[in-house]
């Protein structure tokens, strides 16, 4: 689709078999993929992190994926992006019968230290989950000597 070649799936060494081989071919002749989220399966989506004095802002490439089938959870300093998607195909047709049933789920865990939870933001537009977690203010805290006996 638009002369794009599909990200990372030629960067790290995997072992294929012949299917995935010729999955290949067929993306490459025809320069996109038949199936949907293919790239992903053997992947994780991928994120930019970028550190402002107010905020973290996380960039978050999710392609095909509805706002529904993500969850975002901070937890213990720890901001996680959870992506499950259930597909299902169901074709009858003539004499043949095609049904399919696929899950994927990928998860990706972000520290990030100091964040005010309550005022995270993000939105979902055209594939890209863009995260807005601004950073709480930190006032000083006064150091104490402690007397040894």
């Amino acid at each position: 689709m638009f002369g794009l070649t599909p990200f990372n799936r030629n960067t790290v060494q995997r072992t294929t078999n012949d299917v995935t081989d010729f999955y290949n071919a067929i993306d490459d002749f025809f320069n996109d993929s038949f199936f949907p989220l293919r790239n992903l399966r053997n992947d994780t989506f991928k994120v930019d992190i970028r550190e402002t004095d107010k905020e973290y802002l996380i960039e978050a490439e999710v392609p095909g994926i509805k706002k529904e089938e993500i969850q975002l959870d901070y937890d213990k300093e720890r901001l996680i992006i959870y992506v499950q998607r259930k597909q299902e195909v169901n074709e009858d047709k003539d004499n043949y019968i095609h049904r399919e049933r696929r899950i994927t789920s990928m998860q990706r865990s972000i520290y990030l230290k100091n964040i005010d939870e309550k005022a995270i933001e993000a939105k979902l537009e055209e594939g890209i989950l863009r995260i807005s977690a601004p950073k709480q203010t930190i006032t000083e805290i006064p150091k104490h000597r402690i007397m040894i006996e």
